[in-house]
């Protein structure tokens, strides 16, 4: 096996001698260089597997820098080393393409973890291209052929080659969670774990308890330490999901984690350092919420790096066939009707059909009509779609009373669980479904 190089590009011979140590007590071969001219000629000469750069160079920008190996060594990952407390650059080099950033003075054990992730990157294991390539079969709102999902899946594969934090947007149903696994699942943190949280769900008063963990005593209740969802999250990603129904005061507090990698419990009195990658998405609209003062600009601006924007299933109506055949054959998989197809009429209903509640609401209107069945050809007429029109109203009343249902639904066997201390046989039994079905529900509403 190769030994791994790194080139870094600094005009400091100090910050270069320091680096290329810790990078030779890694195993990892260090060429130093200290403007951008012989950077290009280095390049040029000899292949890297990181790319170490200072921000200000004696002849140019290192954004500057980030921008040409993006475009002509993509897969050459560059981290920028920037001026403490500079997050307005570090930002900008995310924004062009950066790795991730590290800041002066450099912190040697957050230098180590950002070069470990970065080799990773440039030399993945031979086993995972056939990995990703199941787990993002396995993602069913990531399927499909359309021009649309053909950029998402590549822009999806991008953003796993970075660290910046991504927000994911779109409408209720599109996928935004398994957005964010395939982001995790493709890139350098995906040996640990992924840690999602809807914000809109944890009450406000346990909601910094939650995200940052309590210690013993800080509060009635408090018997014992907890540990925050970012700790748990720790060397992986956080997915925030609903970020936007986060109330102002936690907002701050956020910002603060986020920009100093570090929680402080409540009840503590140190603050722990954390690595995570922050992955946020809500199907409200941020900018409108930044403009009316309910969501704080400068966190906007943080999460907010690069952006994801998923598509409605109505403006990928190609991608249909191929989600409803995914989705049978999982209900087949979980005891449904194992031969059951869909017509060609049922499939031009579908694709008629606007979907407000997504793919989410593609998914259940198929289990609903499966379950109804009782032959193998599942037509038109077996189709239980609700009553549409045009009205804009109309579409979000239709979205909502899905989320209502799922919610009920989640609650009820969540009380089951509870009542039988959690034991699957006992609550599937008071929920009058079989064991196998239980499963599926708990898997499909993400309970664990």
């Amino acid at each position: 096996m190769t030994q791994p190089t790194a080139l870094i590009v600094d005009d400091e011979p100090d910050i270069c001698e320091l680096l290329e140590i810790t990078l030779l007590r890694m195993g990892i071969d260090a060429h130093s260089v200290f403007n951008l001219a012989s950077a290009h000629e280095l390049l040029a000469e000899q292949k890297f597997d990181l790319c170490l750069s200072d921000m200000r160079l004696p002849d140019g920008n290192g954004i500057d820098l980030v921008r040409h190996i993006n475009q002509t060594y993509p897969q050459l990952p560059v981290a920028m080393i920037t001026a403490h407390g500079n997050m307005d650059s570090a930002i900008e080099a995310l924004k062009a393409g950066a790795f991730d950033f590290v800041s002066k003075p450099v912190d040697l054990e957050v230098l180590r973890k950002l070069v470990q992730q970065a080799i990773r990157v440039s030399k993945p294991p031979v086993h995972k291209k056939q990995v990703e390539k199941d787990r993002a079969q396995s993602h069913s709102p990531m399927l499909g052929n359309s021009q649309v999902m053909v950029r998402i899946a590549k822009l999806i594969e991008k953003l796993s080659r970075s660290q910046a934090p991504v927000y994911i947007s779109g409408e209720s149903g599109t996928g935004k969670e398994l957005a964010a696994r395939m982001i995790h699942d493709q890139g350098p943190r995906s040996e640990e774990p992924f840690i999602a949280v809807n914000c809109g769900a944890i009450p406000q008063e346990l909601m910094e308890s939650e995200l940052f963990g309590h210690k013993k005593g800080s509060f009635t209740g408090a018997i014992q330490d907890h540990k925050g969802l970012f700790q748990s999250a720790n060397g992986g990603t956080l997915f925030l999901d609903e970020i936007a129904d986060l109330p102002l005061h936690m907002q701050v507090k956020l910002l603060r984690s986020i920009q100093e990698k570090m929680v402080r419990p409540v009840g503590g009195q140190m603050e722990i350092p954390v690595d995570v990658r922050i992955i946020s998405a809500t199907h409200k609209d941020l900018a409108k919420l930044v403009e009316s003062g309910d969501f704080r600009q400068d966190l906007f601006y943080r999460i907010n790096v690069i952006e994801l924007p998923l598509p409605p299933l109505r403006e990928r109506t190609d991608d249909i066939p191929l989600l409803a055949q995914h989705f049978l054959t999982r209900f087949a998989r979980h005891g449904g009707n194992k031969k059951a197809k869909l017509t060609a009429q049922a499939i031009k209903k579908l694709k008629s059909y606007p979907f407000p509640g997504n793919i989410r609401e593609l998914e259940n209107i198929l289990e609903r009509s499966i379950t109804l069945l009782d032959s193998d050809k599942l037509e038109a007429n077996d189709l239980l779609l609700p009553s549409h029109n045009s009205n804009s109203d109309s579409t979000e009343k239709s979205q909502k009373l899905n989320e209502k249902m799922e919610q009920v639904e989640r609650q009820a066997i969540i009380k089951a669980l509870e009542e039988t201390r959690w034991n699957r046989t006992a609550a599937a039994k008071k929920l009058g479904m079989s064991l196998r079905s239980l499963r599926y529900r708990l898997e499909k509403l993400g309970i664990e």
